[in-house]
């Protein structure tokens, strides 16, 4: 038996109030909303909630730009290495975008510049990034 609300109504199965609640965490991962996810997280929001393309909160923290967000989601059990659909990593994501703060906080956190396809490495190969590649490989 699933842990999620049904609803009879809905043949996804899956309560509308509890899709409304993953699209507020995923906004509030997009638009740093840090406290919001801190909150939600505090009364047993997943720190890993993906949505349906295998997007994690710090996915899409890291994407967008907010090291702080990303930073509360790893120390509430995100794992920072969780690949998309795409095979991509958070890390990947913020090399591309040039996000340095979060690529800090993310490696902070644990994360491998060699996982994911194209790895973060790769990423920074790929957009001549000399100084993150070298940063990468000294790791």
């Amino acid at each position: 038996m699933s842990d999620v609300p049904q609803n009879p109504a809905d043949p996804s199965g899956i309560d509308a109030e509890v899709i409304e609640l993953a699209g507020k965490l995923f906004d509030a991962a997009r638009t740093g909303g840090t406290a919001l996810l801190g909150a939600y997280l505090d009364a047993g929001a997943p720190a890993n909630l993906a949505n349906d393309r295998g997007d994690t909160l710090v996915m899409l923290a890291a994407y967008h730009g907010h090291a702080e967000t990303v930073e509360l989601l790893i120390e509430r059990g995100a794992d920072p290495d969780r690949v998309n659909d795409r095979g991509q990593t958070p890390l990947a994501g913020a090399v591309f975008k040039g996000e340095e703060a979060v690529i800090t906080a993310l490696l902070t956190g644990g994360a491998d510049p060699k996982a994911g396809t194209p790895s973060a490495v790769e990423t920074a190969r790929m957009f001549g990034k000399d100084d993150l590649v070298a940063r990468f490989e000294g790791r």
